[in-house]
């Protein structure tokens, strides 16, 4: 039996662009159309080219951007603009999100509430990046999402805000945030304290989240109450999420079968989100990632989605995406260079 097709229930729909001069299209598609297969995975299209026209397909927000975007690269290349990897990358990057149109509320006014918004009780989240627009609709379309790329992009923020948006407008009735306590460098015993305190550390980033989401006090009453749980993933076995907005951090950093029985946790009425980033794995290396496991054999299900993030959508200060690149592009050197010497591994 064939898999089911999920592209195919999604609404989609095609169109074709035409360009003048075929001689420009090798340096607008790149070489063996690298930049078409960029422009897939970071806008979720599929394009087809035939000589001078290119198919597009895809949802109409990511059509018409893919347009846009393509367009006016082509018009510069006609300029005799040269156009380079890196100037594709950051064109890709800076787009502004396509926006649908915002539907009016009861009093006749545009509400703030689209697809490409979070409300939260401290702020708003917006997109800064068309990939990131894509991550907020398919948190809102789907009841599990798969985010995966590098620090900086937005994975966790904008999952843990949309976990607060769907708890304080009663979709859910309760938020479980989750991660590995996976040691990375550090020894988990011979840090101070009793089981909460060595274990604090590692759901940091996840409090420093929900306290940008909500006041202090009300995460702490949240806590207290149950309404808010922060947990190691150990601790998840045996247990079902009914009506919970449930996140699993780092999840690079499970193992096949703890990441089997999360995702078999999933109860009626619950949502989750499982981000990491499979370029910063800290299990031993004979064991292999649950995470990099999982998503081949799941991502054609209908009702997955998986939203990739690249180094070029990194948010955080603009050194911090040249150092993400600084290190691929190393770990690339050095896996060819290990591949032409017939060794099986990349070395430090």
């Amino acid at each position: 039996m064939s898999k089911p097709d999920k592209k195919a229930t999604r609404e989609t729909q095609s169109i074709n662009v035409f360009f003048e001069h075929n001689k420009f299209l090798p340096l607008l598609y790149g070489h063996g159309d690298a930049n078409l297969k960029r422009l897939e995975q970071a806008l979720n299209v599929e394009l087809v080219a035939r000589g001078n026209m290119l198919s597009i397909t895809g949802n109409k927000r990511d059509i018409d951007a893919t347009e846009i975007l393509l367009q006016s690269l082509y018009r510069q290349i006609e300029n005799g603009v040269e156009i380079t990897d890196t100037d594709f990358d950051a064109a890709v990057r800076m787009m502004p999100p396509v926006n649908d149109k915002k539907p009016k509320n009861r009093h006749g006014l545009e509400s703030v509430d689209t697809d490409v918004y979070i409300r939260t009780m401290r702020k708003t989240i917006t997109p800064y990046s068309h990939v990131q627009a894509n991550y907020i609709r398919a948190l809102y379309d789907n009841e599990l999402v798969f985010a995966l790329g590098p620090a900086g992009t937005g994975k966790t923020y904008i999952a843990v805000a949309m976990a607060v948006y769907m708890f304080l407008n009663k979709k859910v009735e309760r938020i479980i945030l989750s991660r590995p306590a996976v040691e990375a460098g550090e020894k988990l015993g011979f840090l101070p304290g009793d089981m909460k305190d060595k274990l604090d550390p590692y759901m940091r980033p996840l409090y420093d989240a929900l306290f940008d989401m909500m006041p202090a006090d009300r995460v702490q009453e949240c806590i207290e109450n149950g309404e808010i749980e922060l947990a190691p993933l150990a601790f998840m076995r045996g247990r079902t999420f009914s009506n919970a907005f449930v996140i699993l951090d780092e999840a690079q950093n499970t193992t096949r079968t703890q990441m089997k029985m999360f995702l078999t946790r999933m109860g009626e009425r619950s949502r989750m989100i499982i981000t990491g980033d499979q370029s910063q794995i800290d299990l031993p290396k004979d064991i292999k990632s649950g995470l990099t496991d999982c998503i081949p054999k799941v991502e054609s299900i209908p009702g997955i989605e998986v939203v990739r993030f690249s180094d070029g959508d990194v948010v955080r200060h603009p050194l911090a995406a040249k150092i993400i690149k600084a290190y691929d592009d190393w770990d690339a050197k050095k896996k060819q260079y290990a591949e032409e010497r017939g060794e099986g591994g990349v070395g430090d």
